[in-house]
């Protein structure tokens, strides 16, 4: 019997992904687990796995197109020359609307455009779509409140003589990443030189006790950072038209530098362990992400945000935000042994002394307060 291979949910909030990489053609013998194929969205690119052993015997979506989550990558038979079925898979549901109808991808971007919430606008179908969201606007002859931003391939065409190389997908979704922070986030960025000595001695004592090979310093100081994300909500948090989203979860975003690829790895609901499990589950996500095998939830979905360069010995280091993010956290340490914290963040969503106030109680342990 085929087996299909559907197209993933990155994420609640689209509808559609783009297929931006084949790994296979038809007639690919495959096993389990093997990369396939890899999805885009505009906030992550996302590899899609196969569920199972057996020969690729038919592709149902075209390569840099947009494709309906749930639906039908391809399919999978037991042997090369398997027939695939004519009708595909039933489409996965989309989950719970909380009260409103699910806007689709277009009707999502006109939301944010004109300011607008999904619950506002009687939806003509179980979806909220574009036409709807464009009728209601004409209706009431609202002016967007956003401009709408170039593409992130916008711009002309360099004068110089060169040659175009295609980006990986890690560098496509630094991209809208990037894209993301220049034409949604109000960014500001704040730091400050802190002693670090408290947190030396913090961390030394943390790791003897536990009996720990590496300096946890930074996993201390990250988890010092998910502490103070419950204590204020509003750190954890995005816009969304015009209301705040409190995330229900801290999903801490720690930068990982491997090779040439920077990631953002993902520890997600990182406040549900204590302590001392968060510096090992962070541990082991920085080693997955070294060793390039992160699972696709473990490279999206950031909340909030820590990176350091310290290693590089920099004395300053402005980050990009995370999609949907309202802060990450930069740290710092100069070759002569001055230490930085500092902040890029949505003032769209906080205000520069909210962030101030969050460095000065990042800069100690919560023992040392």
């Amino acid at each position: 019997m085929a087996t299909p291979v559907h197209v993933p949910r990155v994420n609640n909030n689209d509808d559609e992904v783009r297929l931006v990489e084949l790994k296979i053609e038809i007639g690919s013998q495959v096993t389990a687990g093997q990369v396939l194929a890899a999805v885009e969205t505009d906030k992550a690119v996302v590899d899609v796995e196969s569920p199972a052993a057996g020969f690729v015997i038919a592709i149902d979506a075209q390569l840099d197109t947009m494709t309906r989550v749930g639906g039908v990558l391809l399919w999978l038979g037991e042997t090369a020359d398997e027939k695939p079925p004519e009708a595909a898979a039933a489409r996965v549901p989309c989950g719970d609307t909380t009260g409103e109808s699910m806007p689709t991808a277009k009707a999502r971007s006109l939301l944010l455009r004109y300011g607008l919430s999904a619950s506002q606008i009687p939806a003509s179908s179980a979806r909220l779509s574009a036409d709807d969201v464009e009728r209601y606007v004409a209706e009431r002859g609202l002016s967007p409140t956003v401009a709408k931003g170039p593409s992130a391939a916008a711009g002309a065409a360099p004068e110089i003589e060169g040659q175009r190389v295609a980006l990986r997908p890690d560098e496509r979704g630094m991209l809208a990443t990037v894209t993301w922070h220049r034409d949604q986030a109000v960014a500001g960025y704040i730091e400050l030189p802190y002693d670090p000595a408290p947190w030396d001695t913090h961390a030394k004592q943390f790791g003897e006790q536990h009996g720990l090979l590496l300096n946890p310093m930074l996993a201390l100081m990250a988890w010092r950072l998910v502490e103070l994300a419950i204590e204020s909500p509003k750190l954890n948090a995005t816009i969304a038209g015009n209301q705040r989203h409190e995330y229900k979860e801290v999903n801490l975003g720690f930068t990982v530098q491997a090779g040439d690829v920077l990631y953002l790895a993902v520890l997600r609901n990182a406040a549900s362990a204590g302590e001392l499990d968060f510096v090992k589950q962070l541990s082991g996500l920085q080693r997955r992400a070294a060793a390039h095998e992160l699972s696709p939830l473990e490279t999206q979905g950031a909340t909030i945000g820590f990176s350091s360069m310290a290693r590089w010995n920099v004395s300053r280091h402005i980050p990009i935000l995370a999609p949907q993010s309202a802060i990450m956290v930069a740290h710092a340490v100069s070759a002569d042994g001055e230490a930085v914290l500092g902040a890029t963040y949505d003032h769209r969503v906080l205000h520069g002394g909210a962030v101030a106030a969050l460095l000065r109680k990042l800069s100690r342990p919560r023992k040392a307060d």
